[in-house]
């Protein structure tokens, strides 16, 4: 998200093209070939977007979305920086520390509660491997209960005679 330039985002087409990381005050590419793909992007989102760049001061096409003010925009927002303002809104709230990539995983987990599948999570994770995808996130609660109930249901009309038996 931080090495992203206005230029990258496609108002039309609806989608950010993903082509460069920052770490340490230093942009670089990104991990991967799958990594550097083109995400969908959400008409709220894109709105959200439209909003900030009309607010900001750098708003030229290579300007970053997220420019380091201090440094005339002419770098973006550093992971530093992100992580201190996470860690002091936690403080503040009274909440345990959640790192920007708590994000990565609570995606993945509301992907999952969706019924999205785990090759389209795969792809909107950008992971190159299927089970780096299956070990991000967390079952939602509200859906191990659900699908408890669900068993539970099933097993009890079972137990009633009102479907068909199926021995294993």
């Amino acid at each position: 998200m931080l090495g992203l330039k206005w230029k990258d985002v496609d108002w039309l087409g609806k989608t950010v093209s993903i082509n460069r990381g920052v770490g340490k005050a230093i942009v670089d590419n990104v991990k991967s070939r799958h990594s550097a793909r083109k995400m969908a992007c959400a008409d709220e989102l894109l709105e959200i977007l439209k909003a900030w760049k009309q607010t900001t001061q750098f708003a030229d096409a290579e300007d970053w979305i997220f420019a380091r003010p201090v440094k005339l925009g002419r770098m973006p927002l550093g992971y530093t920086l992100v992580w201190n303002t996470l860690t002091a809104t936690c403080k503040r709230l009274g909440i345990a520390h959640v790192s920007s990539h708590c994000f990565r995983h609570t995606s993945r987990s509301w992907l999952d509660a969706l019924g999205s599948p785990i090759g389209v999570q795969q792809r909107m994770m950008r992971h190159s491997s299927i089970t780096t995808t299956v070990n991000y996130g967390d079952t939602v609660p509200s859906d191990l209960r659900l699908a408890h109930e669900k068993v539970v249901q099933r097993a009890l009309q079972h137990g009633n005679g009102t479907e068909g038996s199926t021995t294993h």
